[in-house]
């Protein structure tokens, strides 16, 4: 890493984006990162969410404290030119999925890499995708970015996200039900016509900065809610990731009063009997060198607290007496490795880099 990494991050004033910014404020192969903002797209423009109108810099750590005493760290007016003149090659999003589907066709013709933190390049299946109802100005374009663009699941893409000039970063919600699934969904030994349900829950901050009603204070503490029931956008990822059906998976998503963190419960029936050794191993296999897995041996179930604050994945499960029917529970800090981690992690990966740069 003698010669570091020029990145840029457009949209650190958000939770991932700032998380992000703090873990590439550390990474001992990447330079002070360039951070972008956008203001009022500007009118006339012809280019859609690319051009915009900002008015004078701020100071990152005016909005957040916790990074004061160390320099300045200025949010600049966002241009493609800036890029060019401050030799970018990352580009990290960190914005809306409209913002990111709009941009990313541009700094792939600016010659960037890109890790993109929403939704928008993460689903092929145009049926998942509607739920975002993009409106690409080149449809043509678009649909042959949403086939180069490679799922940032190490544990499951890593050879592709090594080569990849566009990195999708998963869901929070998506991560930790896939990487609780795949092994066992890989060995086949799932009685998919008896259904999978995962029960997820998530502290605030995987709903945004943005409040909400549903999201003040007031709404939250003291509280526990299901929502987007059958229509989260996050189950498209699952199903196309682990190659199921609709009818073969149910995904309820809650809201937790905590900040951060996330806890999926994942009930599956087995179409054979097992052995707690026989499923232990399994995982055990499946993220064999997988630096940010870690598999508990059972009974021991995962807890939020363990892995909020690092980019850890979580899995535990038990077995019933029966041997067919398994509960997994996976936890992850929905900011670390449900975003802002994860996408440090696909980064290391794409440049050649241990996968625990900057994230120990």
């Amino acid at each position: 890493m003698e010669t570091k990494l020029k990145t840029a991050v457009l949209g650190a004033t958000g939770y991932s984006g700032f998380e992000l910014t703090r873990i590439l404020l550390r990474h001992p192969g990447v330079e002070k990162p360039v951070l972008l903002r956008r203001g009022v797209e500007g009118n006339g423009s012809g280019h859609g969410a690319s051009h915009f109108h900002v008015e004078q810099p701020v100071n990152l750590a005016d909005m957040f404290p916790v990074i004061s005493g160390n320099g300045s760290y200025p949010l600049q007016p966002f241009s493609w030119e800036l890029l060019k003149e401050q030799g970018v090659e990352l580009l990290f999003l960190a914005t809306p999925h409209e913002v990111s589907r709009a941009l990313v066709p541009e700094a792939m013709a600016n010659g960037l890499r890109v890790v993109d933190l929403s939704g928008a390049w993460r689903l092929r299946n145009a049926e998942h995708r509607a739920i975002y109802k993009f409106h690409d100005d080149d449809a043509e374009l678009a649909e042959k970015l949403t086939g180069q663009a490679v799922y940032g699941l190490p544990e499951l893409h890593g050879e592709k996200i090594a080569k990849a000039k566009l990195v999708a970063n998963p869901g929070c919600y998506a991560t930790s039900v896939i990487l609780a699934l795949a092994p066992l969904v890989k060995a086949g030994v799932i009685d998919r016509q008896k259904g999978i349900i995962s029960d997820s829950k998530s502290g605030v901050s995987g709903a945004g900065k943005e409040p909400t009603p549903k999201t003040h204070f007031v709404s939250v503490a003291d509280n526990l809610s299901a929502y987007a029931v059958f229509g989260h956008r996050h189950l498209g990822e699952i199903l196309e990731q682990l190659e199921l059906n609709s009818g073969e998976l149910i995904f309820t998503p809650h809201l937790l009063p905590i900040p951060r963190g996330i806890l999926s419960t994942v009930y599956v029936h087995l179409n054979r009997e097992m052995k707690a050794a026989e499923v232990e191993s399994l995982f055990r296999e499946s993220y064999a060198g997988k630096r940010w897995v870690r598999v508990f041996a059972t009974p021991k179930l995962p807890e939020i607290q363990f892995s909020v604050n690092s980019n850890f994945c979580d899995l535990g499960f038990v077995l019933a007496k029966d041997g067919r029917r398994l509960v997994i529970v996976s936890c992850i800090d929905n900011l670390g490795k449900g975003a802002a981690g994860q996408a440090v992690q696909n980064m290391n990966v794409m440049y050649g880099w241990n996968e625990q740069e900057g994230l120990q």
